[in-house]
């Protein structure tokens, strides 16, 4: 459902290498990008959006933050996909894999295997 959307692209990216790929609204009162000139590149639109549907959705599943094997109560897994919080440890991160595993829960950001 989703459609496929262009890399924004700062303007004159490749010119300097100070400059960063990410995207800044063009503000020049010359430039070909603020004017939508063809073949400088696709500026960022509220057409360009993602539908209401798949907005938020990750490979087409609910992501939902886990920071204890508890919280994985209640998930179905052909509903949801688990993200285990940044500030879990080592210890309680294999934990919460190996209880997602036994439940069929796919985890967006394992990392390593059990």
């Amino acid at each position: 459902m989703k459609r496929k959307k262009p890399r924004f692209l700062r303007q004159e990216w490749w010119k300097r290498k100070r400059l960063k790929l990410c995207w800044r609204k063009p503000k020049g009162l010359d430039s070909k990008l603020r004017k939508g000139l063809k073949g400088y590149g696709y500026r960022v639109k509220i057409g360009w959006r993602s539908p209401k549907e798949t907005r938020g959705l990750y490979k087409g599943l609910e992501e939902v933050r886990v920071f204890n094997p508890a919280d994985l109560e209640g998930l179905d897994p052909k509903k949801h996909i688990v993200r285990i919080a940044s500030t879990v440890g080592k210890k309680k991160r294999q934990e919460i894999v190996k209880a997602a595993g036994e439940k069929g829960l796919k985890i967006a950001n394992q990392g390593f295997k059990v």
